[in-house]
C-alpha cells in the first residue's frame, strides 16, 4: 500500500517530483563542476554549436548570463569554441568530449529514476502518467521548445 502524503496541489507535486529528479542528476554529476542551471544551455548545445547571442535569444535569458555561463563551462572543460569558416567574428561553442560524457551521466541518472518509478507503478500506470504529463506540457505551450531543446530556465539567470 502507498504511503499517505499530505494533500498537495498538482503544481507543487510536479515541482517536488522534478526537484527529486534534479537532485539525482546533480548527484550523478558530482565532481564535474556542473549545476542544475547549466543543463538548459547544455541541452540546447546537443542540437549543435551556437554563439552566446544565439543561446540567449533561443533560451530567453540575458546575454550576460549566457556569456558568464559559457566562460564557466569552457573553464570546466565542458565547452569549447569552434571556428566559423564563413564568419571569423562569430565564436560558436560546442560540447567537448567531457561535456558529452557529463550528458551521458545525467541521462543514466534519469534512466535510474525512471526505472524506480516504473518498478513502483508498473508499466501501464507509468505509461498513463507519461501521457498525462505530455498533455500538461502541451497545455502549457512547451512542446515546440522541448522539440528544439530551447526550454527556458525559470528565471533570467542560469
Amino acid at each position: 500500500m502507498e504511503d499517505s502524503l499530505p494533500s498537495l496541489d498538482l503544481s507543487s507535486a510536479l515541482t517536488l517530483l522534478g526537484d527529486a529528479v534534479s537532485r539525482a542528476v546533480v548527484g550523478a554529476l558530482k565532481g564535474t563542476g556542473l549545476r542544475h542551471g547549466h543543463g538548459y544551455l547544455v541541452q540546447r548545445l546537443l542540437v549543435g554549436p551556437a554563439t552566446a547571442t544565439e543561446l540567449a535569444d533561443e533560451l530567453g535569458i540575458t546575454q550576460q548570463a549566457v556569456s558568464k555561463t559559457v566562460k564557466e563551462l569552457i573553464d570546466l572543460g565542458h565547452l569549447e569554441t569552434v571556428p566559423d569558416p564563413t564568419d571569423h567574428r562569430r565564436r560558436p561553442v560546442r560540447l567537448t568530449p567531457r561535456g558529452v560524457e557529463a550528458v551521458e551521466r545525467a541521462r543514466a541518472a534519469r534512466t535510474e529514476v525512471e526505472s524506480r518509478i516504473r518498478a513502483a507503478l508498473g508499466q501501464e500506470r507509468t505509461d498513463r502518467a507519461m501521457a498525462d504529463i505530455q498533455a500538461m506540457l502541451n497545455a502549457l505551450g512547451l512542446s515546440e521548445d522541448i522539440r528544439r531543446r530551447t526550454v527556458s530556465p525559470p528565471g533570467p539567470e542560469l
